[in-house]
């Protein structure tokens, strides 16, 4: 299942909360309730990015390759994931402006079951037949990377969370997404260099 061997090393994480803070809600008091929501929430950041610009919100896959977890800055929930493992790096883009970038690990066996159409949103490939998923928010962090000031057109650092998915008690995924500033048209300013 190999589609691309261009795999982006995870960006560099500069700040995190404490994983107490971000499972009980806490994340960061200066953080604005718009923020909170799209960074703490358990909703779907893709259906979030679609209301917010009233664009459909468009995948572009990075790459998809089976791979270890031993990178550096990998959340520490994939060890969690039966090996072997896909990983999985896309851009998510409203209209003409890339608001997202998001990585995947994935069971190989689960990833083939679930990711058949792989320009479709996860929550789109999750959700189909209305399986029942239930969304654990494990991470808030920044984070930085020259790849993604290129591609966003901004100076980091950048906000940063990572969750799982699960199914019937088990872990199905584990996600990782970084946010563009340019969602501050939308959701207000946000902080990003008092950390």
């Amino acid at each position: 299942m190999n589609l691309n061997q261009s795999q982006l090393s995870s960006p560099e994480v500069i700040w995190k909360a404490s994983k107490e803070n971000v499972l009980s809600g806490k994340g960061n008091q200066k953080l604005s309730g718009p923020w909170q929501l799209m960074l703490l929430g358990d909703g779907s950041p893709t259906r979030h990015l679609k209301l917010l610009t009233g664009h459909e919100v468009a995948i572009k896959v990075i790459s998809m390759v089976m791979g270890n977890n031993n990178e550096s800055g990998v959340p520490e929930e994939v060890n969690e994931l039966d090996p072997p493992l896909l990983r999985r790096q896309v851009w998510l883009t409203c209209g003409d402006l890339t608001l997202a970038w998001a990585e995947s690990w994935w069971n190989s066996r689960e990833a083939e079951k679930h990711l058949q159409n792989k320009n479709q949103p996860i929550w789109k490939s999750l959700t189909q037949g209305r399986s029942e998923l239930f969304r654990e928010v494990d991470g808030l962090a920044l984070v930085n990377a020259n790849w993604l000031k290129s591609e966003f057109q901004e100076e980091g650092p950048f906000w940063s969370r990572h969750y799982r998915f699960f199914r019937q008690q088990k872990e199905l995924t584990v996600i990782r997404e970084v946010f563009s500033p340019k969602l501050e048209k939308w959701l207000g300013p946000i902080p990003r260099k008092a950390f």
